[in-house]
C-alpha cells in the first residue's frame, strides 16, 4: 500500500477547474516530484494533501487512512507527521537560527530549554547549518534560509516533507545543495518527499519518479530516465521548453 494516495481529486477556483481527477500514489521513502506549466495545480496538490486547500472531490489517503473528510481538529496529529517547506523559508527575522528550529519543538512539547535548544543544533548539523546557528535570517543567503527552513521542518520528525519549488530563486550551486539535502532526507532518514518543481538538473539528478500535471490529470508518472525516453510530444516540450508545441497555456 503507498503512503499517500490521490484517487481522482478534482479542484476549481471560482468555477475554473484546476485539477479534473488526480490520481497519484507515493510510496514510503521515494522521491516524487510534481511538475508541469504554471497554474496546473502542483502546489494545489500537495496543500490538499494537509489541508491548507479542502478538495472539491475524490479522496485523499495517508498511511491506510482517508485523510479529506476529516474535521480541523483532527488534521493536527497529521500535519505533525507531514512537513511542508514553502517556497519562501518563512523563517521569523526576529530570532536565531537555532530559536527558530527550537520553536516548533517547544511549542509541541518534544523538547524544553536547554535541551530543545541542543535538538535545534543537532537538526541545523544535519542540513551543515550548525556553525551558523547564532545567525539571524537577514544575515544568510537564500540558499542558507532554505536549509534552515528544511532543519526547522524536521523538527516534529515528520515521515513525509513537502518541498514547494524548492530551488527557485537560487543560483546553482545553492540549488544542487538543496537537492542534495532532499536525497539524503530520504536515503539516510528514510522521509518520503513530495517535491514541486520546474528545475530540470533536480528533476532529472535526484527523482524517483516524476508525475507531470497536465490539464488536470496525472498525464505521465514515470522514472526519470522513462520520462527523457519519452516519446510523447507534451512530455518533450516540457523537457525540452519549446514555446510552440501541443501544450496550451492553462486558462486560468
Amino acid at each position: 500500500m503507498s503512503l499517500v494516495s490521490f484517487v481522482k481529486i478534482t479542484k476549481a477556483f471560482g468555477g475554473k477547474p484546476v485539477l479534473r481527477g488526480l490520481d497519484l500514489a507515493v510510496d514510503k521513502g521515494e522521491v516524487m516530484f510534481i511538475i508541469g506549466t504554471s497554474g496546473v495545480g502542483k502546489s494545489v496538490t500537495i496543500k490538499l494533501l494537509i489541508g491548507l486547500l479542502a478538495i472539491d472531490g475524490g479522496e485523499i489517503w495517508f498511511d491506510g487512512a482517508r485523510i479529506d473528510q476529516l474535521p480541523e481538529r483532527a488534521l493536527g496529529p497529521i500535519r505533525k507527521r507531514i512537513g511542508m517547506v514553502f517556497q519562501n523559508s518563512t523563517l521569523f527575522d526576529s530570532m536565531t537560527l537555532v530559536d527558530n528550529v527550537a520553536l516548533p519543538l517547544r511549542k509541541h512539547g518534544r523538547f524544553r530549554g536547554a535541551a530543545a535548544l541542543a535538538e535545534a543544533r543537532r537538526l541545523l548539523a544535519l542540513v551543515y547549518m550548525d556553525e551558523h546557528a547564532e545567525r539571524y535570517p537577514a544575515e544568510l543567503s537564500d540558499g542558507m534560509r532554505k536549509r534552515a527552513a528544511i532543519a526547522r521542518t524536521l523538527a516534529l520528525d515528520p515521515e513525509v516533507v513537502l518541498f514547494d519549488e524548492p530551488t527557485t530563486g537560487l543560483d546553482p550551486v545553492s540549488a544542487r545543495r538543496i537537492d542534495r539535502l532532499i536525497r539524503e532526507l530520504a536515503d539516510k532518514l528514510g522521509v518520503t518527499a513530495i517535491v514541486v518543481s520546474h528545475d530540470p538538473p533536480s528533476i532529472f539528478g535526484i527523482a524517483d519518479r516524476v508525475c507531470m500535471i497536465y490539464q488536470g490529470i496525472a498525464h505521465v508518472v514515470a522514472s526519470p530516465a522513462e520520462l527523457r525516453a519519452s516519446t510523447d510530444p507534451i512530455v518533450q516540450q516540457f523537457i525540452t521548453g519549446q514555446s510552440s508545441g501541443p501544450m496550451e497555456t492553462p486558462g486560468f
